[in-house]
């Protein structure tokens, strides 16, 4: 039963960016820079006869390729940090139709819709034990991380093995944006 989610890759160059990022908070499980990405939708656990039919659905998507850039670190978890990622800048709405149409037409299959609403972003660490002090001093020091903007011209359809993320992922399909 394969995991499974759509995502946008995040070019060698910026990879190495981000990955110039990492070390400088205790207990903090880093990503591989050959794992970041930006997650559109994830689907999760399916059979394979479901995930034969989103990689079928997907190929209908038909959008423009855009731009994108990184802009900021952040975390997710409020006063118990479970995250270190880094934000796509605002107000891209390539973006978000993108993720928009992603989750429609999941939902048209027959998917439950995502619960979470879409927080553009890679994710950098995952934390587990970190203390909020230890991640602010961190985002005090490096949070006005920033790329220029990049070009997206596909998204994919990532799987991954159960875990509690971070990878291997592998690509199973890509939709190019034309």
């Amino acid at each position: 039963m394969p995991r499974i989610f759509t995502g946008v890759e995040i070019p060698a160059e910026v990879a190495q960016s981000l990955s110039l990022l990492r070390g400088g908070i205790p207990g903090a499980r880093w990503i591989a820079s050959e794992n970041y990405h930006l997650t559109l939708r994830f689907i999760g656990d399916v059979d394979h006869a479901v995930a034969r039919d989103v990689t079928q659905i997907l190929g209908g998507v038909v959008r423009r390729p855009f731009e994108i850039a990184l802009n900021g670190l952040e975390h997710f978890g409020g006063k118990k940090p479970r995250a270190v990622i880094a934000m796509v800048a605002a107000a891209n709405g390539r973006l978000a139709e993108l993720q928009a149409e992603h989750e429609r037409i999941l939902q048209r299959m027959g998917l439950p819709p995502e619960q979470r609403k879409f927080t553009p972003h890679v994710t950098l660490a995952r934390l587990r034990d970190s203390s909020s002090r230890e991640v602010a001093d961190y985002l005090a020091i490096r949070g006005a991380f920033k790329t220029p903007p990049f070009p997206v011209t596909r998204f994919v359809l990532f799987s991954s093995r159960a875990s509690v993320g971070g990878g291997p992922y592998v690509i199973e399909a890509a939709y190019p944006l034309q």
